[in-house]
């Protein structure tokens, strides 16, 4: 039993790539049979089906693994649980061998292939006699894990000499020079122009062009032939999707021919409905590949008058923004929002292949979604999306109201009262005086009435305690549902519409293949097959942004969009800056967001001539609530009193790296009862050390409301100055009553010298009690007049992560020292830090603040306590340290500060806490309060504790 120790023991080695090959593993060699030693590995049992992919894939032997033999235990079956137990069997062979076709080859008896036939039909340069294989063995001990045994990993036939492949001279000028069969890639790329029409000649026409331009064949895709393309034309036209009279059996047998496109499944019992997720593997592909920090979006109900069970879509977004469905959840109506059946499920699909994955965040479309479920499977902000409600206000205001100024009117209203309850000035109140203001429009009201005024409650309750998604993303899931209306709903035949097995057949076949060619690079070869299900047009917001400026102006009121095409027409826009716009085009007219609108709201934002949006006002109140919510228990005071004691050792080091003694004294308050030190510089930290932030929890700089390259991401400034420029330090040096400092020395502190110091908890008063402090508003108005604060990198969805303690923070900040007498005169510089090796990432107290207090020894007089400002996150350069400046990255308060984030932002940008909603605190009363712990620094040259 010491070979199934060894074995058990081994780690599970799990790759973060799509395909691997034995080269990404490290083998290990095990006593194996006849006392010879197997090289064994242990991976996941769920991505056998990857290693044997990148096996085959290898570009130094191109192949193919087939099953040569398998043996698998029923799970009905009793067995024992035996160490040395095996569920599953599995024998994987290069397609190469093991029999050999070349002449004086040897074919084993029950594969005699001798007998000829008058129309043979096989490759005579298949088998070559390949040694190539390995094991894959499922064990009863551990049925999630497979191991591997791979003794034979080298292409060569028995004599040991190369058989196939690049290696091999015998194979130049053969198909054995590549791999035995086409590639996945290509495979699907046929097959999807096969389903949407493309017809077989041209497909072949196109692909030989192909090869005949980059010079002949390169590998075995290049060797595509007419016979294999109309041998999958003829199985596709022979497929039907009706395999049984009876639906559900005949879902039942489509279910177990396509075990690899459904991770979940669960047929109808007493207590749980019907529910079946189908995820391709080129959907799983893009979930990885661009749903990874990054945003997932929901359309959670689409035909729902029509199918017998509606589909529930999960969409991310490329490089265009443009949605792909990364998942179909088909599920009886009543049973649309039990999500908490599936999600795990997906999730487990998708950390089997990439344990590294992370969402960014979840995108909901309807206020019922179970956000708790979404929050604890995913660990991510849950965000809410309202395109749903206001287009089919938009639609039924359009069918219902003739006049096109009660039209707006109404709509205008509406988005007001959508407005004052994501800002949280109201209620579903706030709709019955809608009401009242328009008694005359019966048939827009009647329709209020019966269809939404009993639902408003909870779409209330999410607009105003969850985030807003951007008006970008939602004309991308509004394109997405309309097409998927075009590519789905267009059979001949209605009544198809009440069976499953049709759902499933095509939107695995058909519907599939529409997406797959959206992304597919060379369509364009294809335009003349275009169909209306086919197009993939631009959405509505990067068809707006085509649109030039000078084709918007405007007319009282309103604002008036030339066509691009036809120069004479113009759409007229009322409404215009609002998300509850309205447009005269045709598109507009049948419920949906146009480019006439987006563009007219952009502009006018972006010249200041309309109110902010609702997703950027959300995202000011996270912000200001994020950095005025002070931490729920002590972890980060125990992290600055941890933090502390790293930078005294730091600063022991520093001062003496050879232990010779003459290290300056740093310690804290409490090893010297009775002493306190002066201070001349005091920084309010912020209540809370937020995380650090993704890329997609950063706002914009350019005033888009955009999602940049599906990475939104905050373009920060790139310079380590302070954040206060340098016509704001001036103005700051002016508001404090200190004379300007051409020579950029402080005076209560000269460079090259350091005193020692000293973390004293707050309880007494500073020695200087003299103290210039620069309130918040005056520090708002001087940052006003230079630079404004932009830097909002530190924010985070849950203040309690545990990365926030391990991320380094660029810092600079400005240090004030004064002469004994001056009381209203503060000299501040502007330090650029130019070296990392001794930082400190936020030294917090109970209540946020870190003091720090620097001192002369030759001096007999106190520096002045200037405030600096609330900062987020503060640190220590050694040049900093050599200088005797303090460097700190300050974050005044987003109440009393001018925070400039741009006009409009993506939606990811506004992740809130994952934790639940938290409660705005007061500043000013939150500024009068000191019930925590003050830490004061006291820098002094000798060893010798500091005195007062």
């Amino acid at each position: 039993m010491a070979r199934w120790d060894a074995i058990l023991t081994l780690p599970v080695q799990n790759p973060p790539t799509l395909e691997f090959s034995s080269t990404d593993i490290v083998w290990s060699r095990v006593e194996g049979w006849k006392e010879m030693m197997d090289r064994v590995a242990l991976i996941p049992f769920t991505r056998v089906n990857d290693f044997v992919r990148g096996e085959s894939n290898r570009k130094e032997c191109p192949t193919k693994f087939h099953v040569e033999a398998r043996r698998r235990r029923p799970p009905d079956m009793p067995y024992k649980p035996k160490v040395d137990g095996i569920l599953e069997y599995i024998l994987y062979w290069c397609s190469f061998g093991p029999d050999d076709h070349r002449k004086g080859g040897v074919v084993r008896p029950s594969r005699n292939y001798s007998a000829k036939r008058k129309t043979p039909a096989g490759r005579p340069n298949t088998k070559r006699g390949c040694t190539c294989h390995f094991i894959v063995k499922r064990l009863i001990a551990e049925p999630t894990v497979a191991l591997i045994i791979y003794n034979h990993e080298k292409h060569i036939d028995k004599q040991g000499s190369p058989c196939h492949g690049p290696l091999d001279t015998k194979a130049v000028g053969t198909r054995a020079m590549f791999a035995p069969y086409i590639s996945e890639e290509l495979r699907l790329q046929v097959m999807s122009l096969l389903y949407v029409g493309v017809p077989v000649e041209t497909i072949m026409q196109r692909h030989t062009e192909t090869v005949d331009k980059q010079g002949g064949p390169r590998n075995r895709d290049d060797l595509l032939t007419h016979r294999y393309v109309r041998r999958l034309e003829r199985k596709i036209r022979r497929s039907t999707y009706e395999l049984d009279v009876d639906d559900a059996v005949s879902l039942d047998m489509w279910i177990e021919t396509h075990q690899a496109h459904v991770f979940f499944y669960e047929d109808y019992s007493d207590s749980e409905p019907f529910v079946l997720g189908i995820q391709t593997e080129w959907q799983l592909q893009q979930m990885i590949r661009f749903g990874n920090r990054n945003l997932v979006a929901s359309d959670s109900s689409f035909g729902t008058n029509k199918l017998k069970y509606p589909i529930h879509s999960l969409l991310v977004f490329d490089s265009n923004n443009s949605a792909i469905p990364i998942a179909w959840i088909i599920t009886p109506r009543f049973a649309c929002r039990e999500s908490h059946r599936w999600l795990r499920s997906l999730y487990d699909r998708v950390h089997s292949k990439d344990p590294n994955w992370k969402l960014g965040g979840f995108i909901i479309d309807d206020p019922l979604a179970d956000v708790h479920t979404i929050r604890e499977v995913f660990q991510c902000s849950v965000l809410f999306c309202h395109w749903r409600m206001r287009r089919a206000w938009q639609k039924n205001i359009m069918e219902r109201c003739l006049d096109e100024e009660m039209r707006a009117e109404i709509f205008r209203q509406l988005g007001n009262v959508v407005s004052s309850i994501c800002r949280g000035g109201g209620d579903v109140d706030l709709f019955e005086g809608f009401l009242e203001d328009f008694v005359d429009s019966l048939g827009f009201l009647d329709y209020f009435k019966g269809t939404w005024f009993p639902r408003l409650v909870p779409w209330a309750a999410a607009l105003k305690t969850l985030p807003v998604a951007t008006t970008e993303t939602c004309a991308a899931i509004e394109c997405y549902h309309h097409q998927l209306k075009l590519r789905l709903l267009n059979e001949k035949d209605p009544s198809v519409y009440q069976r499953a097995d049709w759902l499933v057949d095509k939107l695995g076949t058909k519907v599939h293949s529409y997406y797959w060619l959206d992304e597919f690079t060379g369509k364009a070869s294809f335009a003349r097959y275009w169909k209306d299900e086919w197009k993939s047009d631009l959405t509505p917001w990067q068809q707006a942004l085509q649109i030039p400026d000078s084709n918007v102006t405007t007319d009282g009121p309103c604002v008036r969009v030339k066509c691009q095409i036809d120069q004479h027409i113009a759409y007229t826009v009322w409404n215009a800056g609002s998300e509850f716009a309205l447009c005269d085009c045709s598109w507009s007219r049948i419920g949906n967001l146009c480019k006439h609108v987006i563009k007219a709201g952009t502009l006018l934002r972006g010249r200041g001539l309309a109110a902010p949006s609702t997703s950027l006002v959300k995202y000011n109140q996270i912000l200001s609530s994020i950095l005025n919510c002070p931490p729920h228990d002590s972890l980060i005071r125990d992290h600055a009193v941890a933090l502390a004691t790293h930078v005294k050792m730091q600063l022991n080091a520093l001062y003496d790296p050879e232990g010779r003694g003459a290290v300056p004294s740093v310690s804290t308050h409490e090893d010297h009862p009775g002493q306190r030190p002066p201070a001349s510089v005091e920084m309010d930290v912020a209540d809370r050390q937020p995380p650090p932030a993704s890329p997609l929890e950063q706002p914009f700089k350019d005033g888009s409301d955009s999602l940049r390259d599906g990475n939104p991401c905050l373009d920060t400034n790139s310079s380590t100055d302070s954040v206060m420029g340098k016509n704001s330090q001036e103005n700051l040096n002016a508001a404090c009553g200190a004379p300007a400092n051409p020579s950029g020395s402080t005076d209560g502190v000269r460079e090259g010298e350091l005193d020692s110091v000293h973390l004293q908890p707050a309880g007494s008063k500073s020695a200087s009690n003299g103290a210039a402090h620069v309130s918040e508003p005056q520090i708002s108005k001087i940052l006003d007049d230079g630079n404004k604060f932009s830097d909002v990198r530190g924010l985070a969805s849950d203040p309690m992560d545990d990365d926030s303690t391990e991320k380094d923070f660029e810092a600079c900040c400005a240090t004030a020292n004064q002469p004994e007498n001056s009381k209203n005169s503060s000299e501040n510089i502007v330090i650029k830090r130019q070296s990392s090796d001794l930082m400190m990432n936020g030294v917090l107290t109970k209540n946020g603040v870190l003091k720090a207090d620097i001192k002369r020894p030759d001096q007999g007089r106190p520096s002045k306590r200037a405030l600096v400002g609330q900062a987020t996150h503060d640190c220590i350069t050694d040049d900093a340290v050599a200088n005797g400046h303090l460097i700190s990255n300050s974050t005044p308060d987003i109440e009393n500060m001018a925070v400039d984030p741009p006009e409009e932002l993506s939606t990811s940008t506004m992740l809130p806490a994952a934790t639940g909603q938290r409660t705005e605190l007061d500043t000013t009363e939150e500024a009068g309060k000191d019930a925590g712990v003050v830490m004061d620094v006291e820098i002094s040259p000798s060893a010798e504790p500091a005195t007062k």
